[in-house]
């Protein structure tokens, strides 16, 4: 899919030439800010042009696709030190729901709570029905046992799990 950006409002000959420069200062990783002084160009321009860029790549990346096949499933706590309160250590963490593709993408989304309300909508709308998905023992988990997925659990403990043609290894940060 072509993509063409609007062109300024008074005519440049060197059109093309500074939205390659642009393209090229976007790939690299420069600000708009520096980009449009190195260009010439207002920082406006710069900042819409990059914008619109970051639009045309979220537009025709594969996120959209759900995920089919084999996914695991996992939550995960980030963020501060382990001070004060004890039990599961997830006091003053962010949460982090992650679906992982074998040998494909993956999606990650921050969670208020890992309850099965929150995590089994994430899971039906981005996992296409009668997928096969792995999880920890984790009891969140559970109603994809009577749901439209193939569900497979393993104890973390065990750290992987193996049958004829799968291996899940768990990815927690200890």
């Amino acid at each position: 899919m072509l993509f063409v950006l609007p062109a300024a409002s008074s005519p440049c000959p060197d059109l093309n030439l500074i939205h390659y420069k642009l393209i090229e200062l976007f790939v690299a990783g420069v600000t708009a800010r520096k980009a449009a002084e190195l260009v010439g160009v207002n920082k406006n321009t710069a900042a819409y042009y990059f914008h619109r860029l970051r639009l045309l790549i979220y537009q025709n990346s594969p996120h959209l696709e759900m995920f089919d096949g084999e996914v695991e499933a996992d939550e995960s706590y980030f963020g501060g030190q382990r001070k004060g309160k004890r039990g599961r250590g997830a006091a003053g963490k962010v949460a982090v729901f992650g679906l992982l593709k074998r040998n494909g993408k993956v999606y990650t989304v921050t969670v208020p709570n890992t309850r099965t309300a929150t995590l089994f909508p994430i899971i039906r709308e981005q996992v296409k029905p009668d997928s096969i998905v792995y999880t920890d023992c984790y009891r969140s988990y559970d109603v994809l046992d009577v749901r439209e997925f193939s569900h497979f659990s393993f104890a973390e403990t065990s750290f992987s799990y193996q049958s004829q043609h799968t291996f899940c290894r768990t990815t927690k940060p200890y």
